[in-house]
Parts: structure tokens; C-alpha cells; sequence
């Protein structure tokens, strides 16, 4: 007789894959410039004083050497600066499209993870019927299923129960129905609070509100390709921006017009044709500001403004009517402010998270993938 030996597990310390120093120091590079707003001369001074703290470099690979292999490789190009000063020749720096779809990628790795590129339209509902996808259980077959749902092999099994296998047939009474659950295609408007206070008392809360912008938009974009997101910013007004431009998001001088950015996503949905519509808000303040009809402002930062936030609640039990959900994200703990964010979603039946600026990318994509789950208009 042979013997046999039979092979355990066998545990090792767990060695980090081998990186390229180009790879190492453009993980780096991807993450200073978010934090930069696309700014490659800032990023690249930052790297210079990481490199001389930390000696990320060697004599064998500079970073003169990185800097040359990022234009190589199709992630930086050289402009010309308007007014003809630059590094040296008068050129600048800049990003490529190559760069930005590489810091959406890292920023999804980041936030939620590796995940697979699955078919489009995978957000699953309770019905089921004529759908995309097989539930495992099985049904008689009535008049209108479509012979591509009929399950060959149950049927088959049915038909040698009921008529034996030396007389082989098989009829209507026999067939057997695999059932499916309809994929919801989801409508997203992401709104970002661009106001003033997302980078005072010492805390830059806008670049994590940019990195869940870039990983919501690459999930949706290459895992549920049917699906469409729409990403709006607001400050004294709201304009929408595109996806290419996330990484040079920043914040300006302003107040938080909430009502302006809520009439331009209801009015973005309002065009959309999928039936589950959505609204996310990531913001760190109250509403501060109100754009009036004759085209002034009327700003109060002081506490909160009843006309303002009776505005607001009109805002959300509009889009309540409408069936579109309203989930805010508060990058606050001031109990003030939860105050009016748990009266905005009572008007609207919608949720509200209070994060710190850690969880927020995690919870974005919960309730996103939650929500994908079931017809959220129901």
C-alpha cells in the first residue's frame, strides 16, 4: 500500500507584498494630493519633507526619478501658466485624468474595501417575479412565465415522478419555475457642505467629505453601472460639479444654503426615470443662509434662524412627497445642531447619522448598500 500524508495548515508571519519604489511613493503622492485639492507642486513639496523625515527615497531612485516616471506614465502634464511664471521654464504641474481615476480607486480601497465588479443593477427588492436574479426557490408554471425562467432540470425530475421512465412525457403540469427577485436601478444625489466652517477650529472635515465622494461615485460607477450618481455642492448658492472634479474640491467663504442645495437635487431627481430616488447630505454646520427673490441673501450664523430652518423643513417634507428619502450625514455632535437634524428627518422620514470624521466613509456605504436592498420608495 502507498502512503499517504496528509498536509495541514501552516502558519507564517505574514510579509507585506514586495512594492516597487515608484509604487510606494505614488500611494503616498495619491493621498497628499487630496489633501492638496490637486495642487502638484504643494504635494510634491510635502513628499520632499516626508522623503527627508522618513527617507523614503534612495541614492538609486530619487525623487527626481518619481517625478519623471509620473509624466511617463501618463499621470502628470506640463501647462504653461497664464502668466508665463512656473517652476523654472514657466510650466506647472497638473494632474491627469489617469490620476484622478487612480485616487477615486484608492479612495473606494480605503473606505470600503476591495469589492468586485459585479453586473449592473444589483440593488435587490423583496418582489419577486420576471427579474435578474434566481432565489434558489422553485414554483408551479403558470400561463405567461417565459420559457428562459423554466427549470429544465426539476421539470425533467417532476416528469419521471409523474409518468414513470420507461414511458418518458412530459406536460404543462410538470414544469417547474425558478424564481427571481426583480435589481432596483437607484437614482443618488451626494450634497457637500462647502461652507467656510469645514476647515475651521483646526479641522479639515472637507477632505474626508471629498474621499467618500470619490469611493460612493467609483462604487456606483463600476459595481452598479446602471445606477446614477449626481454630486452637488453648496455654500451661498448650489451647482453641481463632475466626478473628474472631486479631487480639486475645496471650500470657500460661505454660508450653508441647505434649501438651495435641496431644490437642485430634487430637481436633478426629478428628471431621473429610476423609481428608487435618494438624497445623501454630508454637512458639519446648520443653515445659515437663504437666497431671497430678488437675488439678495439673508444670512444669520447665530443660532438657528427660524425662517431659515422652517425652510428646510418645507424642503423635506417636499421631497418626502415626492418619495425621495433624505439620509444626513452631521459631522457634528453638538446637541443643538442634532436638533434640527432630527426634526429635518422626522419631516422628511428620512435617517441621520452623527459621525466623526473616521466613520463617516463606512457609513456612507452601509446605508448605500441598505438601501440598495429593497424599493426604498415602499
Amino acid at each position: 500500500m502507498r502512503n499517504s500524508s496528509r498536509k495541514g495548515f501552516r502558519f507564517e508571519t505574514y510579509v507585506a507584498p514586495e512594492q516597487s519604489p515608484f509604487d510606494k511613493l505614488f500611494d503616498i503622492f495619491k493621498e497628499l494630493i487630496v489633501h492638496t485639492s490637486g495642487d502638484v507642486d504643494e504635494a510634491l513639496d510635502w513628499l520632499q519633507q516626508l522623503d527627508e523625515e522618513y527617507g523614503l527615497t534612495t541614492p538609486d531612485y530619487t525623487l527626481d526619478d518619481f517625478v519623471e516616471d509620473l509624466k511617463n506614465k501618463g499621470y502628470l502634464r506640463q501647462e504653461l501658466k497664464p502668466d508665463g511664471e512656473g517652476s523654472g521654464d514657466g510650466n506647472t504641474l497638473k494632474i491627469t485624468a489617469k490620476t484622478e481615476r487612480a485616487i477615486r480607486k484608492q479612495a473606494l480601497e480605503q473606505l470600503f474595501g476591495k469589492l468586485k465588479k459585479s453586473r449592473a443593477g444589483n440593488h435587490r427588492t423583496k418582489a419577486t417575479g420576471v427579474g435578474d436574479e434566481q432565489t434558489g426557490e422553485f414554483r408551479d408554471y403558470q400561463f405567461g412565465d417565459t420559457l428562459d425562467r423554466i427549470s429544465m432540470t426539476e421539470s425533467i425530475k417532476n416528469a419521471q415522478i409523474n409518468h414513470g421512465i420507461g414511458n418518458f412525457a412530459m406536460n404543462e403540469r410538470d414544469l417547474v419555475v425558478e424564481e427571481t427577485n426583480f435589481k432596483a436601478q437607484m437614482s443618488t444625489v451626494l450634497m457637500i457642505d462647502i461652507s467656510h466652517s469645514m476647515i475651521l477650529y483646526g479641522e479639515d472635515r472637507i477632505t474626508p467629505a471629498k474621499k467618500v465622494a470619490m469611493a460612493l461615485t467609483e462604487l456606483i460607477t463600476t459595481r452598479y453601472p446602471k445606477d446614477t450618481i449626481d454630486i452637488i455642492v453648496f455654500g451661498n448658492d448650489a451647482w453641481p460639479i463632475s466626478i473628474k472634479d472631486l479631487p480639486y474640491l475645496n471650500v470657500g467663504p460661505y454660508h450653508t444654503n441647505t434649501v438651495a442645495g435641496l431644490q437642485l437635487a430634487m430637481d436633478i431627481l426629478r428628471r431621473k426615470r429610476n423609481t428608487n430616488k435618494q438624497i445623501f447630505m454630508i454637512t458639519d454646520g446648520k443653515p445659515s443662509c437663504l437666497r431671497l427673490p430678488d437675488g439678495t441673501y439673508y444670512k444669520n450664523s447665530v443660532g438657528l434662524d427660524k425662517h431659515i430652518v422652517e425652510r428646510c423643513y418645507t424642503m423635506a417634507a417636499q421631497a418626502r412627497k415626492l418619495h425621495i428619502p433624505i439620509t444626513t450625514f452631521m459631522i457634528a455632535q453638538d446637541p443643538y445642531l442634532m436638533q434640527f437634524v432630527q426634526h429635518f428627518s422626522a419631516a422628511n422620514r428620512g435617517k441621520a447619522f452623527y459621525t466623526g470624521l473616521k466613520g463617516l466613509g463606512g457609513m456612507v456605504f452601509e446605508d448605500y448598500e441598505n438601501n440598495r436592498k429593497k424599493n426604498i420608495k415602499g
